[in-house]
């Protein structure tokens, strides 16, 4: 999946598709949301992990709250406006400067969000994320990734026993005063709404107190296959297709990583695309605020088309 993985003649130039159109390009409105990827480390390895995390993958190193801090006093100095901060990973809870991050955000006011899979890494820091609760409230949010209502489907993507552990990470979030969100997979036959209906009779019988109909308390995310052919996305597309720019994640976000072996972090245009160069922006929030080119696959099946998005 590194780069450009598909053969097809489409998503090689940035300024125009294989057709000779004009390319879409996003500008970034502004910076809502700054990701921050804290290392491709996982405790489980999942079959279509879109960023191949696992236990031995360290592709992307460790984030330090050092690293972290530099871009929150950037946001400061520059008046950027940013109100959310997330943390993605492979799994944030075993990065060991997780807690001195999320310290230092929710202390400036900021409001911060952690992806994870609630296993066993989150276990080990329940006291901690108590206390960040007790002293910031709900500007502390948490997104826990359940593939399925199903346990089946779940663990046949993230391995056995999977989807119970998950689970009693949720219930134990929802039991401690936390407002837990959930991120879901389109990836079975099944219509939106019957999966949202069997969300919600899981969510009812375990007392989670989440809207199953809520797209952002549970997000539904559209499936990735770089090798999958779809439409490149013209400049033409947003009237065609009757949506604005600004509803794609690069027009209100940006992510943060530290590839193993580099100087210094990097600012990606995506969350989805940690590895193609094509989507480095530079090095701080400002050399990273230039428009961006839907050039990759992902740009259209998940982004435009499939409707994703990742932010609250």
């Amino acid at each position: 999946m590194d780069g450009m993985a598909v053969k097809s003649p489409k998503f090689r130039d940035p300024a125009v598709t294989a057709q000779g159109e004009p390319r879409a390009v996003v500008a970034l409105r502004r910076l809502d949301t700054l990701w921050f990827n804290t290392g491709t480390l996982c405790n489980i390895a999942c079959r279509h992990c879109y960023i191949e995390s696992s236990p031995r993958n360290d592709r992307l190193a460790y984030l330090t709250r050092t690293e972290v801090a530099g871009y929150l006093d950037e946001i400061a100095r520059d008046g950027l406006g940013t109100r959310l901060i997330g943390f993605t990973g492979g799994e944030p809870c075993m990065n060991p400067d997780l807690v001195g991050m999320l310290a230092d955000v929710l202390d400036r006011g900021l409001s911060a969000l952690v992806l994870t899979n609630a296993m066993q890494p989150m276990t080990h820091l329940r006291p901690k994320l108590l206390d960040l609760r007790a002293r910031h409230g709900a500007r502390l949010g948490v997104r826990v990734s359940l593939d399925h209502y199903n346990a089946a489907e779940h663990d046949a993507e993230r391995g056995p026993g999977t989807w119970a552990r998950t689970l009693e990470g949720l219930i134990w979030l929802a039991q401690h005063g936390f407002a837990p969100d959930v991120a879901g997979r389109r990836f079975t036959a099944e219509p939106e709404e019957a999966v949202r209906a069997g969300y919600a009779a899981l969510f009812a019988k375990n007392g989670i107190a989440i809207d199953a109909a809520d797209p952002v308390r549970l997000m539904l995310f559209p499936e990735m296959d770089p090798t999958r052919e779809v439409p490149e996305i013209t400049a033409a597309c947003w009237g065609l297709l009757h949506k604005s720019p600004d509803d794609v994640m690069c027009a209100s976000a940006r992510m943060v990583v530290r590839r193993r072996d580099a100087a210094a972090p990097a600012v990606l245009a995506c969350t989805l695309l940690p590895y193609d160069a094509c989507f480095e922006l530079g090095t701080t929030l400002a050399e990273a605020a230039r428009p961006v080119a839907l050039n990759h696959p992902y740009c259209a099946s998940f982004c435009v088309l499939g409707g994703g998005a990742c932010s609250r």
